[in-house]
């Protein structure tokens, strides 16, 4: 039995990018950022970071593209793939990429907060005090 499947969590690098292939189809594509740390020998805190090219279509892209933005932490579920083309130089070019499958949004921060980016195109959601003594079923906001 085989199996490709990979589990990433880290920050975006950049906006995700919305294109639509000859089909119709949505895909949107952006980068991830995972860090590792570990210490060395000498008990010294050691960190490597890696970049990961990842990839999502349909209705999933369409709400990635409009929720998360650069910064934005995202647990990402899929696939390793590597495709390959002939460049202009006639060199042969290898890209390998990460299929997303599912896509789980971080903590959202309220715009205005340090580092916290905006939802793009949507207004804050309305916090409620769970802590209240009264909390009525309209006041929630679904």
């Amino acid at each position: 039995m085989n199996l490709n499947k990979v589990f990433l969590i880290g920050n975006l690098t950049r906006d995700p990018e919305l294109k639509s292939l000859p089909s119709g189809t949505s895909v949107v594509s952006f980068g991830l950022a995972t860090n590792r740390v570990w210490k060395n020998q000498q008990g010294e805190n050691q960190q490597d970071t890696q970049f990961h090219n990842i990839v999502a279509f349909g209705k999933q892209g369409e709400t990635i593209h409009q929720y998360l933005t650069k910064g934005s932490l995202a647990l990402v579920e899929g696939r390793i793939q590597t495709r390959s083309w002939d460049a202009q130089d006639g060199s042969k070019r290898y890209s390998t990429e990460i299929i997303a499958e599912r896509v789980q949004f971080g903590p959202r921060k309220s715009p205005g907060a340090a580092g916290g980016p905006a939802p793009k195109g949507k207004e804050e959601m309305p916090v409620i005090d769970l802590n209240s003594e009264e909390v009525k079923p309209e006041d929630l906001p679904f």
